[in-house]
C-alpha cells in the first residue's frame, strides 16, 4: 500500500505531457504554473486550515525550490528540449540523491542502489529519440531542476514539516505567488482560459497538483529519498505510454526494451537479492 501511494505522484506526473497536448496546447505554460500552483495550494488550505508548523524561512526555501523556481527551469527546458529529453534528464534525479548524500553527508552510496539508478537511467536513456536536439541551456535547465528537486527531497525528510496537507499546502500557495509577477513580466496579463482548456485545468490542480504533490510528501517521509527517487522513473514511462495510447505516438523496439528496462529496476528494487550490495561501498 505505502508503495501504491507514493506512485499517484510519478504517474500523475506523467500525465503532464498528454494533458497539455489534448486540453492546454496554445496556453502560456507560466500562466499554467500558476494556475496549476495557486488553486491547489488554496484548496488544501481549505481542507486544513492552519498555519504551518515549520519556520517561514524553512517554507520559503521548499516553495522557491520546489514549485516556483522548479517551475520556472522546467518551463525554461521545455522551451528548449523535446519532452522525451527533458525526461530523461529528469530520470538523472536518483543519480543526484545519492550524489547530494555522498558529497553533504559523506555517506557512500551502497552499489545496489546506484546499480539500480544507473539501470533505471539506462532504461529512459532507451526511450529517446536519436535524433534528438540537445540544446545546452535546455539540459542545464533540467539539470538544474532536477538538482533542486533533490534538494528540497533532503530537506521534506529531514525538517520535521508537521501535517502534510499543511505543509504542502503553504508550498503550493506561496510558490504560486512567486510565480505570479515572473508570468506577468514574460507572457504579460493573465488570459482567461477557454471552456475547453477548464477540464484539464481542473485535472491539473486537483491530481496533477494537490494529490500528487501530497503523495510525494508522504512518500518521502514514508519511504525515504531512495526509494522516492526510484519511483520518479515511473514518470517518464507513463508519459511515453499515454503518448502511445492518447497522442497515436509509435514507439520502436528500442523504447519498449527501455520501457522493461525501467520497470526491471523497480523491481530489482524490491527483491531481496538488492540487500547483497547494500553494505558493499564503493571503492575510494
Amino acid at each position: 500500500m505505502p508503495l501504491l501511494i507514493a506512485l499517484i505522484a510519478p504517474l500523475a506526473w506523467g500525465s503532464t505531457y498528454a494533458l497539455v497536448n489534448l486540453s492546454l496546447a496554445g496556453l502560456s505554460p507560466f500562466w499554467v504554473a500558476c494556475w496549476r500552483a495557486l488553486p491547489a495550494g488554496i484548496l488544501l488550505l481549505l481542507l486544513r486550515p492552519r498555519w504551518p508548523s515549520l519556520p517561514w524561512g524553512k517554507l520559503f526555501a521548499l516553495a522557491f525550490c520546489n514549485i516556483a523556481a522548479f517551475f520556472i527551469l522546467l518551463f525554461l527546458a521545455a522551451y528548449h528540449l523535446p519532452g522525451a529529453v527533458a525526461g530523461t534528464l529528469g530520470a538523472t534525479l536518483p543519480l543526484m540523491l545519492l550524489l547530494l548524500g555522498w558529497v553533504l553527508d559523506r555517506q557512500r552510496p551502497p552499489l545496489g542502489w546506484l546499480l539500480n539508478a544507473l539501470l533505471g537511467l539506462a532504461g529512459v536513456i532507451m526511450l529517446l529519440d536519436p535524433s534528438s536536439h540537445l540544446d545546452p541551456v535546455g539540459v542545464l535547465c533540467m539539470l538544474a531542476a532536477t538538482l533542486l528537486v533533490g534538494i528540497s527531497a533532503r530537506w521534506m525528510q529531514r525538517w520535521e514539516t508537521g501535517d502534510l496537507l499543511v505543509i504542502t499546502g503553504w508550498q503550493l500557495l506561496l510558490g504560486g505567488l512567486m510565480l505570479v509577477p515572473v508570468a506577468w513580466m514574460v507572457a504579460g496579463p493573465m488570459p482567461m482560459p477557454s471552456l475547453h482548456a477548464l477540464p484539464g485545468l481542473g485535472y491539473l490542480v486537483l491530481v496533477n497538483t494537490a494529490l500528487a504533490y501530497w503523495a510525494w510528501m508522504w512518500g518521502l517521509r514514508r519511504l525515504g529519498t531512495r526509494t522516492m527517487g526510484m519511483l520518479a522513473l515511473v514518470n517518464p514511462v507513463v508519459a511515453v505510454s499515454l503518448g502511445v495510447m492518447l497522442v497515436n505516438e509509435q514507439l520502436a523496439p528500442l523504447q519498449w526494451c527501455g520501457i522493461a528496462t525501467v520497470l526491471g529496476s523497480l523491481v530489482l528494487m524490491k527483491l531481496p537479492l538488492h540487500r547483497l550490495f547494500r553494505r558493499t561501498p564503493l571503492p575510494a
